[in-house]
């Protein structure tokens, strides 16, 4: 029992209010003020309530109320029905002549078997326990080990078979390229000769017509008759192209044959641990590190927008004015074209016969420069604007259009600024002038390009991957033949320090894709199932603008400031 000396030291409060308790129930063992005894009492009316001072209390069990009889509390536990009952029960009630023990027994044999097992718990079962999580945890270790070191190595051979058959398809291409190349060069010259004919056929007849109503004798005898000359027809060039063989029998070897070359693609063994799996490569070449600047071009064009390569040491470039100019490695303009364009271009390309094709915005065509004269080869549909564009290995056109609900053109000296809401972006393929594919939705109801202000620039892979940088989304897609989305890159891989923030784009002759990434002034290479490769950002470049590849394999990347950067990023093997 608590002393006076103790209690003044320590106030216990009242288990009904926050004031200090004088009174103590030992019947249902709580603390009371004086003003919460009634409220106790009319709270359990139907219980008796032994009320003492504070000091006085007793620490005794709490006997439960009587579930059958109001007003009873249980004394003694029914051992039958294994329940609290009070006298009542046992005398006259449902448990008459039931073996009963004394509550107080019951409750201390509780307490025992409680002690008993939180004492075989504390010495036995949480050690054996301990000791199974130490060992759970060392096996989970071991196995995620033996996991991670599982998935390095099936990367490594994942990487291993797709370089193989990488080399063998890049060595088909080669072969069936370098087959036809030559060919396809005469068949070209041979189009050009026809061409020629032509335009010296319709000099003549017009030259010829003039003569009908001369009157000058010396004039008409001096005509010679060039009839015979183009009577004899230029041999036709006639071009074969390599016929394809290949097996495709489940559980046999696959084999290849194309033009003499054949390839078989037989299971490999694993690379050793001391193999570089990142030296492998297709007999192409393979990444530098670091990079060679092969030269730095400088430019008329502040800002500079684009540059078109043509062959292995030209490119046709252009920026804020009217005209495309044609410069070589070195910088000396070879070609100058003033377009019509109101403004500027809105893109330039060159086609697989070195032509240029440039868009004009204003009236919403593609056009192609022959023999310096600008013709129409694409008009856009109706409410859609050309904005970019690139040729195809195949000799199609990809064009990026775009279209807004509102467009305001807005002159500030040479600067066009476009205002727009709402823009949808899509991509047309086109074959000569027909459209043969549009690429603008996945095929499941869902926009592949993300709405915004900003233009696509895209590419062109090898295997018929079409790679585009999506600005709005800060995103390269990558479409598959068929315009389903094979991936998507965000640039996280590179862990740059800046966001991703594409705006151009290019694939070399092994698959490779290199983004020009504005924001972080570099490029990313990647494979052709997005899987980064490195970044290029060791040669001085500055504020990007512009990406193209020579024949050569080497970037030519423009600078805003006017500059082209010829970089050598492969070495040949």
């Amino acid at each position: 029992m608590a002393t006076s000396t103790s209690w003044a030291q320590d106030v216990i409060t009242c288990d009904l209010c926050d004031k200090a308790a004088q009174q103590f129930c030992n019947s249902c063992q709580v603390s009371l003020c004086d003003t919460c005894v009634k409220k106790h009492r009319d709270e359990f009316k139907s219980l008796p309530h032994d009320i003492v001072p504070f000091l006085d209390r007793k620490i005794q069990i709490v006997f439960p109320e009587c579930q059958e009889h109001c007003g009873q509390r249980c004394e003694v536990n029914c051992k039958k029905c294994n329940r609290p009952v009070c006298v009542k029960c046992i005398v006259s009630g449902t448990h008459k002549g039931h073996d009963v023990e004394e509550l107080t027994e019951t409750h201390e044999n509780k307490i025992r078997r409680i002690k008993s097992d939180t004492e075989k718990i504390q010495a036995k079962l949480i050690p054996k326990y301990q000791k199974e999580d130490v060992a759970i945890e060392k096996e989970i270790k071991k196995k995620t080990l033996k996991l991670d070191d599982l998935g390095k190595k099936t990367k490594q051979l994942r990487k291993l078979w797709h370089r193989e058959v990488d080399k063998i398809f890049d060595k088909i291409d080669s072969l069936s390229q370098s087959h036809t190349k030559k060919k396809l060069n005469a068949l070209q010259e041979y189009h050009n000769k026809i061409r020629d004919q032509i335009s010296e056929m319709n000099t003549i007849v017009k030259q010829n017509e003039t003569l009908f109503t001369s009157n000058n004798l010396s004039e008409v005898s001096k005509y010679q008759s060039k009839l015979n000359e183009y009577q004899c027809f230029p041999k036709h060039v006639d071009v074969e192209l390599p016929s394809l063989k290949s097996n495709m029998d489940n559980g046999k070897e696959l084999i290849i044959e194309i033009g003499g070359y054949r390839a078989t693609l037989k299971q490999m063994s694993p690379p050793s641990p001391s193999a570089d799996v990142s030296r492998l490569t297709t007999g192409i070449g393979k990444l530098m590190d670091p990079v060679s600047v092969v030269n730095t071009i400088p430019t008329t064009y502040k800002p500079l927008h684009g540059v078109a390569c043509i062959g292995e040491a030209e490119a046709w470039i252009y920026g804020r004015n009217k005209t495309i100019t044609r410069i070589d490695i070195h910088g000396n303009v070879r070609d100058t074209v003033t377009t019509p364009c109101n403004n500027w271009p809105g893109g330039i390309t060159v086609t697989i016969g070195r032509e240029l094709i440039y868009i004009d915005i204003n009236n919403r065509t593609v056009n192609l420069i022959r023999q310096g004269k600008s013709e129409t080869r694409i008009t856009s549909p109706e409410g859609w604007t050309p904005e970019g564009l690139c040729c195809t290995r195949s000799g199609d056109i990809l064009v990026h259009l775009f279209k807004s609900k509102s467009i305001f053109q807005m002159y500030m000296s040479v600067t066009s600024l476009f205002s727009r809401c709402e823009t949808k972006h899509k991509i047309l393929r086109y074959q000569g002038q027909n459209i043969k594919q549009a690429i603008d939705n996945d095929g499941n109801g869902s926009v592949i390009f993300k709405d915004g202000d900003k233009s696509l620039h895209m590419s062109e892979n090898k295997n018929g991957d079409v790679c585009v940088c999506d600005q709005n989304a800060n995103t390269v897609v990558v479409v598959d033949k068929t315009g389903r989305v094979r991936f998507r890159y965000d640039g996280t891989q590179a862990r740059m320090e800046k966001s991703f923030d594409p705006r151009d784009i290019v694939t070399d002759e092994l698959s490779q894709i290199i983004v020009l990434d504005y924001n972080n002034t570099c490029l990313h290479i990647l494979d052709q199932n997005g899987q980064f490769l490195r970044c290029v950002d060791d040669c001085g470049l500055k504020q990007l603008s512009g990406l193209s590849l020579d024949s050569e394999g080497r970037l030519w990347v423009g600078c805003d400031r006017g500059e082209i950067k010829v970089i050598k990023y492969m070495e040949q093997s």
